[in-house]
């Protein structure tokens, strides 16, 4: 899930993540299925959760109210260490393997509301958490964007239809790792333009990511992808960028998707964070709708997103979120 300009402060100094001496404090809130009927807790990982500790749940949920362990957003770039990097492997992966379970689900006539249901069952039986239920008042499991929606499309009773093409975005919390990822999905036969587009962006994230090695900047990477979509006369969406990420779903640093060589954040091994760039056929502006997520292009051109979770190596940067079944890219 993308985090929205206006959401974004700026990013700081660097806190270096000491390696934990036992178990992830967190790991005994890893939900398990209950053996019995009832409601299931599903805890709050994150402090912009909504403050209701207790929302109304379609699905028979309830919010844990005696957690009182969270780590939370700062200005600070966490730098960590091996348990990190294991904890984000593990969580990146069940992401990958949610968005690869839906693929043959996402066929002309589904309804975006029928794949959501079959995401969060697949997290939940995993004993994992979807991040996004209960976020800031969201009571999804997945963003569905199809089309002309840049990204946060809310699932419901809209079908999808042949020719379209849909990013469908998930987070899940393992332990308390968010794995955040991505991807796009083509329902039959898709326009030329359409394949077009989402080539472009799938090669822009390529570009982003090897961008990214000790000693770069923040910037290098934004530069790598602005500057070869501007290439292929598409846009880059300003308004939202990618984000760290852990144990805090939205964390420093602020990734943007377009910028100059040498400018931003120096990057250091143990970062982590999201790049998800999104871009349209059309102009960059987009607006936000009335239900206060979704957004869409201005000019209702055709937008396309890709995402991975990634951690700076000591050469480079290791991407959490690949598809065991090889199904990233579209086919």
């Amino acid at each position: 899930m993308a985090l929205h300009g206006t959401d974004a402060e700026p990013s700081g100094s660097i806190l270096y993540v000491p390696e934990p001496e036992q178990d992830s404090a967190l790991s005994r809130f890893r939900l398990k299925p209950p053996s019995s009927g009832g409601a299931v807790e599903i805890p709050c990982y994150d402090c912009d959760i909504a403050s209701d500790p207790t929302p109304e749940s379609p699905t028979g949920m309830s919010l844990a109210q005696d957690f009182t362990y969270a780590d939370v957003r700062t200005d600070r770039i966490k730098v960590h260490g091996p348990a990190g990097f294991a904890g984000m492997r593990v969580a990146g992966r069940l992401a990958a393997e949610c968005l690869d379970m839906l693929t043959p689900h996402v066929v002309p006539g589904v309804a975006t509301a029928e794949l959501d249901r079959l995401a969060r069952e697949f997290i939940l039986d995993n004993g994992a958490l979807p991040a996004c239920l209960y976020y800031r008042g969201y009571s999804h499991t997945l963003c569905i964007s199809p089309n002309h929606v840049v990204c946060h499309g809310i699932p419901g009773e809209r079908t999808l239809r042949e020719g379209d093409v849909a990013n469908i975005d998930v987070t899940v919390i393992v332990d308390g790792w968010h794995g955040d990822h991505s991807r796009m999905y083509a329902l039959g036969e898709v326009a030329p333009r359409a394949r077009r587009l989402i080539e472009v962006t799938y090669e822009a994230l390529e570009r982003g990511v090897a961008a990214v090695r000790p000693g770069a900047r923040l910037g290098d990477v934004g530069y790598a992808i602005q500057s070869y979509v501007e290439a292929q006369r598409c846009s880059v969406v300003r308004d939202f960028c990618g984000h760290g990420v852990g144990r805090v779903f939205h964390d420093a640093p602020n990734v943007l998707h377009f910028g100059r060589q040498g400018a931003g954040e120096r990057l250091e091994a143990g970062m982590f964070f999201t790049i998800e760039p999104m871009v349209n056929l059309g102009r960059h502006p987009v607006k936000l709708l009335a239900d206060g997520w979704t957004a869409v292009t201005r000019d209702k051109s055709l937008s396309a997103q890709c995402e991975h979770s990634i951690g700076v190596t000591e050469d480079g940067c290791e991407i959490f979120t690949v598809s065991p079944g090889g199904l990233f890219k579209p086919q």
